[in-house]
């Protein structure tokens, strides 16, 4: 039975996807000296996406919670005002 792989839920634009394929193209016949049809570069782009695409994404979201987090801990200390009338 064949597996088919599931649908990538990261999407690039049109336009990206186009502008990656023609950097992948560059890059195998500039430093690999082999070229390669649009179709092998959008081959190579789709395992990317699938392989590294998650893992880079998840990692990003991390990144971000964690300076989000950074910054609400510190929120009283960035914005704190005292309150003349307490005093």
């Amino acid at each position: 039975m064949v597996e088919f792989p599931k649908p990538m839920r990261i999407r690039l634009s049109d336009e990206r996807r186009d502008q990656i394929i023609r950097s992948l193209q560059a890059f195998f016949s500039s430093d690999l000296e082999r070229e390669v049809s649009n179709f092998q570069a959008q081959l190579v782009l789709d395992f990317f996406i699938r392989e590294l695409g998650a893992p880079v994404y998840n990692q990003a979201i991390q990144d971000a919670r964690g300076f989000i987090h950074g910054k609400l801990d510190d929120l009283e200390g960035e914005f704190y005002e005292p309150d003349e009338t307490t005093s």
